[in-house]
């Protein structure tokens, strides 16, 4: 079944831990991503593991070899499951970082859900954007990778990567709720039956009147 991650897209540390607290045993897996890193640091990763969470560190690495591989495993000794780095890296970065990842996952970023096929040509990117995923993705599967993070509507362009390669869904909004800043986006269910192993949901539940609720009801929707 397709797992939810809860994005926990706040700088404040207090909040983090209410969310956490508020949706209790039903969710086991939690997002935490440049801002909440940037400000809280490696001890909100200790925490979630003390509370016997899963962890998505996803600060998308992307920098020299030598330099990505070192972030990646300092983020591996704090024991976190997932953590990403940008495909466009290159192969020798990715190399670099599946060398250095020790048992976490690493995930290839393709192309951020935000951009569409303008962004792509604003920053010099021609071809589309399915080909440049499936072009990253290609890389990311050569370069070892465990799986990879790519809007929810270029799943189906995913369809012939193996089972086990992970394919890891933001951009997931239920029906009704704002896209806010994405550009590429569907539904839980949507998402799952195209074939997410994971999906990232931030707002639409942290920002909820009853988060556990609506947790409830995006799991619902996955099991459906």
């Amino acid at each position: 079944m397709t797992e939810l991650i809860i994005a926990l897209d706040t700088k404040e540390k207090a909040r983090a831990h209410a969310w956490v607290g508020e949706l209790g045993e039903s969710v086991g897996f939690y997002k935490v991503g440049l801002e909440l890193f940037t400000a809280q640091g490696p001890p909100i990763l200790a925490w979630l593991k003390e509370q016997g969470k899963k962890v998505f560190l996803d600060l998308k690495f992307h920098d020299i070899p030598n330099t990505a591989a070192g972030a990646v495993a300092a983020a591996a000794r704090w024991g976190v499951d997932l953590c990403t780095v940008h495909a466009a890296g290159g192969r020798e970065m990715l190399r670099a970082c599946r060398e250095a990842c020790g048992e976490t996952k690493l995930l290839a970023v393709t192309v951020l859900t935000s951009l569409d096929q303008d962004g792509l040509g604003e920053i010099g990117i021609a071809r589309g954007v399915k080909e440049q995923v499936a072009r990253m993705a290609r890389l990311a599967r050569e370069t070892g990778c465990h799986g990879l993070v790519s809007a929810p509507s270029d799943l189906e362009n995913l369809a012939d990567l193996p089972p086990g390669f992970l394919r890891v869904t933001p951009g997931i909004r239920p029906q009704g709720s704002p896209a806010g800043d994405q550009k590429r986006v569907m539904t839980p269910g949507q998402a799952a039956r195209a074939g997410a192993t994971h999906i990232v949901v931030g707002r639409p539940i942290t920002g909820a009147p009853d988060p556990a609720e609506a947790a409830r009801a995006i799991i619902a929707e996955l099991e459906g």
